[in-house]
C-alpha cells in the first residue's frame, strides 16, 4: 500500500468515526445545567427532566466553605409534590478522578437524622426556607471534590437533581 493509500485510509477512518462520534453525540442524552442563584457553587441539573422541586435560592456561609469552619446552608425553593416516606437521593462524590462515595440514601430518615429545618415526611407541596450549619473538618484533604446529588419519590418520580464543585487549596 502506497504513502497516498495509507493517508486516504486513515482519512476515511477518521472521517467514518466522525460521523459514528456526532450520531452518538446526537443521540446522547444532554444533562443540562443551570446556576442556582445566591453565589453557590451548586447547579441543578437534568433540567430537561420534570422535576418536582424548583430551587430558588442556595447561599453558603462562608464561600467557598473552609476546613475547620461551620458551614451555614440557606436554601429556598418550591416543591410542586408531596414527598413520600420512600424517597430516597443517590448521591456520588469525587475527589479529581476518584469516586469518594457512591451511594443511595432513605432521603425522609436523612431529614430526620440531620434535623433539617425539623422537616418530616411526608413533605406537602409549598414553599420551604431551610438553614442548616454543618462543620467542615480540618482533616479534609485539599483538592477539586465534585457532587452529584438526584433526588427521587417513592414513585421513583423525580424530585430534583444538584451537581457542583468545591476546592479545598492546600495547607
Amino acid at each position: 500500500m502506497s504513502i497516498p493509500s495509507i493517508i486516504k485510509l486513515l482519512l476515511f477512518c477518521a472521517l467514518a468515526n466522525a460521523i459514528s462520534l456526532s450520531e452518538l453525540v446526537r443521540q446522547a442524552p444532554l444533562t443540562l445545567n443551570r446556576p442556582i442563584p445566591g453565589g453557590s457553587p451548586l447547579l441543578q441539573c437534568d433540567l430537561e427532566e420534570p422535576q418536582s422541586l424548583e430551587i430558588t435560592s442556595v447561599s453558603l456561609d462562608p464561600n467557598p466553605p473552609q476546613r475547620g469552619e461551620n458551614l451555614t446552608i440557606a436554601a429556598s425553593g418550591i416543591l410542586k409534590t408531596v414527598v413520600e416516606e420512600g424517597a430516597y437521593v443517590d448521591v456520588e462524590v469525587r475527589l479529581g478522578y476518584i469516586k469518594l462515595l457512591s451511594q443511595t440514601y432513605d432521603l425522609c430518615e436523612q431529614l430526620e437524622e440531620n434535623d433539617v429545618s425539623g422537616l418530616r415526611c411526608p413533605l406537602p407541596a409549598d414553599e420551604y426556607d431551610l438553614l442548616k450549619s454543618v462543620e467542615i473538618p480540618n482533616e479534609v484533604p485539599p483538592g477539586r471534590y465534585s457532587f452529584f446529588a438526584r433526588a427521587y419519590n417513592a414513585d421513583d418520580t423525580q424530585i430534583t437533581c444538584l451537581t457542583g464543585e468545591i476546592v479545598f487549596p492546600g495547607y
